[in-house]
């Protein structure tokens, strides 16, 4: 027979303690752009140092302040987006420096009195100059010969929804009759490849041919 337990039965009243559990860490949130590329302040770091460089058109430096280069530059050089230096975008070409950016559409404005009317731009790159331009002028048309750039411009301008920016995939050599005329042309770094003499006054013909009496073509 089983022995039975002697009186009185002691029940331990101390609970088991259970193991404190460690704090869960955040993970801190990713930015792709490149840590604090989103902040106007740095934009207008950029812009200051474009107007201790000479630029000072404000409608200019309005529009640099405004567009974030960051969007198009390669994810790996974002860091680099507002120095004053060209990067790679890929298929052999580059962004502008933004000092050329601002001088080249400086010079289209002068003499101007506010905006530009209808500039047509042949090479649209990465699309940054398009959209700097699209603050200048009332409506920009904007070519470009490479597929791949022409697709990257588009998916970069996508985000600023730029209703007066017109993308257009096709050789600029001619112009874009179809939008003429324009009261500016701008050609992009990549037609500074040197063309043969009839070529080159063949496109210098025709783009002649787009503007207005008082338009100006770079």
């Amino acid at each position: 027979m089983a022995q039975r337990p002697g009186f009185p039965i002691k029940f331990s009243t101390q609970e088991k303690a259970t193991p404190a559990k460690a704090p869960v860490k955040k993970a801190a949130p990713s930015n792709p752009q490149g840590l604090g590329l989103d902040s106007s302040a740095v934009r207008q770091r950029m812009v200051q140092k474009l107007a201790a460089q000479g630029l000072k058109d404000p409608l200019v430096l309005e529009a640099m302040g405004a567009v974030e280069r960051h969007r198009f530059v390669e994810s790996g050089l974002v860091n680099q987006a507002y120095e004053d230096t060209s990067l790679p975008i890929g298929l052999g070409q580059t962004i502008s420096k933004p000092n050329v950016v601002a001088r080249m559409i400086e010079l289209l404005l002068e003499g101007a009195s506010g905006k530009l009317g209808r500039v047509l731009e042949i090479g649209t790159g990465c699309g940054y100059q398009a959209a700097v331009l699209s603050h200048v002028a009332t409506e920009v048309y904007s070519i470009e010969r490479l597929k791949g750039l022409h697709e990257k411009a588009r998916s970069n301008l996508r985000y600023f929804r730029l209703a007066n920016v017109h993308l257009l995939f096709g050789d600029g050599m001619l112009g874009y009759p179809k939008g003429a005329p324009y009261a500016a042309i701008i050609s992009a770094a990549g037609w500074s490849l040197q063309p043969s003499r009839p070529m080159a006054n063949k496109r210098s013909w025709w783009w002649t041919k787009q503007t207005m009496a008082s338009s100006k073509v770079f």
